[in-house]
Parts: structure tokens; sequence; C-alpha cells
């Protein structure tokens, strides 16, 4: 029986090591840390791809390439980008942005960056200009 105490220490020693491995190898990609990039995190900035179809003083709609749509609210400390710095009121219906922010508990998104007439590096179901 002794043979069979041995095996169920190195058991439990094996477990208590894959956990601290795994536990080590989740903080280094950011996961479960609060960084941005891990993955399961809602604090993640969320990238969304499309065309302005509405927009307002509060936020933006943007039809996905799926042709779904997203909601974007702006804060005041959103920031907008195109070749040089832009603005709100750079925001055109019919106009291409690529947004990142955090995804609210209904699906929305709220922006922390707003990328003007970007070059979109994955399919938006229009043909390449």
């Amino acid at each position: 029986m002794a043979g069979g105490g041995g095996f169920w220490a190195g058991v439990k020693y094996q477990q208590k090591k894959q956990t601290a491995f795994t536990g080590q190898f989740r903080n280094r990609q950011g996961i479960g840390t609060g960084l941005p990039g891990g993955a399961g995190n809602r604090t993640a900035l969320r990238p969304v791809n499309g065309e302005i179809i509405a927009v307002d003083d509060k936020g933006l709609t943007v039809k996905l390439a799926d042709g779904s749509s997203k909601i974007i609210f702006l804060s005041d400390t959103t920031s907008f980008v195109k070749s040089g710095e832009g603005a709100k009121t750079d925001l055109e219906v019919g106009g291409k942005v690529a947004i990142f922010g955090t995804e609210n508990p209904d699906g929305s998104v709220t922006a922390q960056n707003v990328q003007l007439n970007p070059i979109f590096r994955v399919p938006t179901g229009e043909p390449a200009q």
C-alpha cells in the first residue's frame, strides 16, 4: 500500500504544479488581470469596423460587414484619428470607421478611439478600391 500512497502524493503534487503554471501563463497573457488583450476580459478594447449609418452628439451606429449594426457611445475622452487629428465633427453618414472601446452589457460599445477612413485589414463585405 505504500506504493499507492506515493502515487497519490505524486498526483497531488502534479496538480498543484499545473495550477501554478496555468496561473502564471494566464497572467503573462493578460488574462484575468484587467490588461487589454486578455481573453474573456470585459475591459479589453473591442474593435468595431464598418460604415456609419447614423450619427448624433452622443454616438453613432455602425453597419457591420455581416449586415448587423452596433451602437457606439462617445464620451468626452474619446479620441478621433484620421491622417492627422480628427474630431467628432468629422463623423459623417457613409464614412468608414474602426472603433475601439469597451463592450457594455447590452452589446453596445463605449468608444475610446475612433479611426476615420481606416484601411481595413479584414473583409468588410465590399470590394477593395
